[in-house]
């Protein structure tokens, strides 16, 4: 049971928030002279959780109550805005968040207009939730034993959300009996006669996901962030990607692609230009819809190819200024020669490690340099790079 939520306890974090290194053994001497141990500790605390939450929440973070594990597995602002807005657009006026930890998907919900009731087990994260949802409600309680109330009256209006834990005291898991809530429990609302939403990691085991369901792989920006489960009056089943940028806040929608009907992707030796899906393309097997003239390299690695420039979100574009031998001594050979002492490596299905690869070539000089290690059908080639601006903003 969290300390916080009183007056003393809004005073000894207000003077936690005011340190400039929460963690330090001077903060924690200051705090204890107008408050107990135990109530400095918590203070202290949660304004290292604040600090931390910066990275994900920005400007938001230090008016939220968090605790370790909630703001590890808490869904970006960009990434709940984007669902908030999508189950309003779909005729949603009230979301059941079965397990809403500190209630990062509940307050987006709220805050685009949507009713909220939420359950959380953890009596100390269900205390958070509750200060961070003003307006909405929050149960402290087992989702299980409180969804048969919660949905008994439910009409089409009502969704159901539900993010289930995935991690065990040895880490993250994807073996679904350590599930909380159990996965056969997610796979009944699924099949059940309420509008749900899952959320899951993005590297969940394609052969976990229902086929009657919408599978969408979300990214803010570079980064994979989830693998939502949609099954809405506006779902469609199948796989897509999301891809959402942080930077541009507006752009709530996104960019959307699926997975439709597809011919294979032809194989061709290297073009003039090579094309470096983002990886919920990848994930969401959409890679033919990068660019309708690409080509793959190898038919098991997701490298494209073409003989144009291309300006997309849905992959990075490189010009490719020299194709090499994937071999040690003619690289550092070219390293020397070009005189590239900043070298990035990238590479998808080689069996070398960059960093010591890095290290043989010795780079060394005042130029800089990008080398894409891929596999083709005339064997491993070292592609020497450069990256083009983009854009495209979907």
């Amino acid at each position: 049971m969290s300390l916080l939520h009183t007056d003393e306890g809004a005073r000894a974090l207000a003077e936690a928030m005011g340190e400039k290194d929460p963690g330090s053994l001077a903060a924690a001497t200051r705090l204890r002279r107008s408050h107990s141990p135990e109530m400095a500790a918590e203070a202290l605390g949660q304004a290292q959780l604040r600090h931390a939450a910066r990275a994900k929440f920005g400007d938001l973070a230090p008016s939220l109550f968090f605790t370790h594990d909630a703001l590890e597995q808490a869904t970006r602002p960009v990434v709940s805005a984007w669902r908030a807005q999508r189950l309003k657009a779909e005729g949603i006026t009230r979301v059941v968040d079965l397990g809403c930890g500190i209630g990062a998907d509940s307050l987006a919900c709220l805050r685009a207009g949507v009713d909220v009731v939420a359950v959380e087990l953890d009596e100390t994260t269900a205390q958070h939730a509750a200060a961070n949802l003003s307006g909405g409600t929050v149960l402290h309680g087992d989702a299980v034993t409180l969804a048969p109330e919660l949905l008994a009256d439910a009409g089409p209006e009502t969704c159901v959300f539900i993010d289930p834990a995935r991690r065990t005291e040895s880490g993250r898991t994807w073996k679904v009996e350590a599930f909380t809530p159990p996965w056969d429990f997610v796979l009944s609302l699924l099949d059940g006669p309420h509008s749900t939403v899952v959320k899951l990691g993005p590297g969940v085991p394609k052969q976990l996901l229902p086929e009657a369901v919408e599978a969408l792989w979300v990214a803010d920006r570079n980064d994979v962030v989830e693998c939502s489960l949609w099954r809405t009056p506006g779902a469609r089943p199948g796989h897509g990607a999301v891809l959402l940028d942080s930077r541009f806040p507006d752009l709530t929608q996104g960019v959307r692609v699926d997975d439709a009907p597809h011919e294979p992707l032809p194989v061709a030796p290297v073009g003039r230009y090579l094309l470096e899906p983002h990886g919920a393309v990848i994930r969401a097997g959409a890679l033919d819809r990068v660019d309708p003239d690409a080509w793959l390299l190898d038919p098991q690695v997701a490298y494209l190819s073409t003989d144009h420039p291309v300006d997309t979100p849905l992959a990075t574009c490189f010009e490719v200024l020299e194709d090499l031998d994937f071999n040690p001594k003619t690289l550092k050979a070219w390293v020397r020669e070009h005189r590239v002492g900043s070298l990035e490596i990238k590479k998808r299905a080689i069996d070398v490690d960059p960093a010591e690869l890095r290290k043989k070539l010795q780079p060394k000089g005042p130029n800089q340099a990008t080398l894409v290690l891929v596999r083709t059908r005339e064997g491993a080639r070292a592609l020497v790079v450069r990256r083009l601006a983009t854009t495209s903003t979907g």
